[in-house]
């Protein structure tokens, strides 16, 4: 009975050190991530792609390069991980998007008939989108196959706004003044004596939490490709907005300001989800 159990112990270690063994390559160099390793994911689809069309699994069709650095979910957030231990890993989506954009026009000067004598009308927009989240996670596993388990939250913040300026003015001489409609499909001029000088959306505010499980397979020492799903609840308000135009005032001969409010809306929902249907790539360092 003694030998029997010294056998079984010396099985038990056998493999115990076959099995680490398995979690390093031949140059020794650890497979899974160990404490103070971050991590940072981008959506392997386009990638699968790029293999795929390279050798011809797509019918012969013509090779055609659609590989990029995409970003994990629809957010465009950043998806960053940092190991803590082997086992647990803090996770993070962040975007924070600020821009502004300027479009300058030139028409001709009213009152003139020159048309090399132009004056400037200008279209500037802005958008703000903010992604925040924060999560932990733990993991299961000891060889190449992990299987992860954790919760979330995240906030986001969007919003958007239009700003006008015209060269030729509203007068009692000039009431169907030239000026440039810069988007067809979201027109700023409304008539020929009616025309937007702002609009600014309603500020969308939302909310996620989540729990989430997944799986990961390590190719590669530090390199990793998985995909998860989650459950959770979802929640986010638009407030109003509001649209100020300008037009010629017929009546009292002056220019009419009106500043009207435009409709919010909201969403509340509670499902099942998969991370913006993506497989990720994980790259640990």
């Amino acid at each position: 009975m003694k030998k029997l159990t010294i056998l079984f112990s010396v099985m038990f270690f056998v493999t115990l050190l076959n099995a680490q063994e398995e979690l390093k390559n031949k140059q020794g160099v650890a497979i899974l991530p160990a404490a103070g390793d971050y991590a940072i994911g981008i959506d392997a689809t386009p990638i699968f792609n790029f293999f795929g069309n390279f050798v011809k699994i797509n019918s012969a069709v013509p090779f055609n390069d659609p590989s990029s650095w995409n970003f994990v979910n629809g957010n465009n957030a950043i998806f960053a991980k940092y190991f803590v231990d082997a086992q647990t890993a803090f996770r993070a989506n962040v975007r924070i998007g600020l821009t502004s954009t300027t479009d300058k026009e030139y028409v001709m000067q009213d009152g003139q008939t020159d048309p090399l004598v132009t004056v400037e009308d200008k279209a500037k927009y802005g958008n703000t989108n903010i992604v925040l989240g924060l999560g932990m996670e733990k993991r299961r596993g000891a060889t190449r196959l992990q299987g992860f388990y954790g919760a979330e939250a995240q906030i986001l913040f969007r919003g958007s706004s239009r700003k006008y300026t015209y060269g030729n003015a509203f007068s009692s001489s000039n009431t169907t003044p030239t000026m440039t409609n810069f988007d067809v499909a979201n027109p700023n001029v409304l008539s020929p004596i009616a025309r937007i000088t702002k609009s600014k959306a309603g500020s969308t505010i939302g909310l996620g939490l989540r729990a989430f499980a997944g799986v990961e397979y390590f190719i590669a020492p530090k390199f990793s490709v998985g995909g998860e799903f989650g459950w959770g609840l979802s929640i986010a308000t638009q407030g109003d907005g509001k649209v100020t135009t300008e037009s010629w005032d017929f009546a009292n001969s002056t220019i009419k300001t009106i500043e009207t409010k435009t409709g919010g809306g909201g969403f509340l929902g509670f499902d099942t989800d998969n991370f913006g249907g993506a497989i990720y790539m994980l790259f640990h360092f």
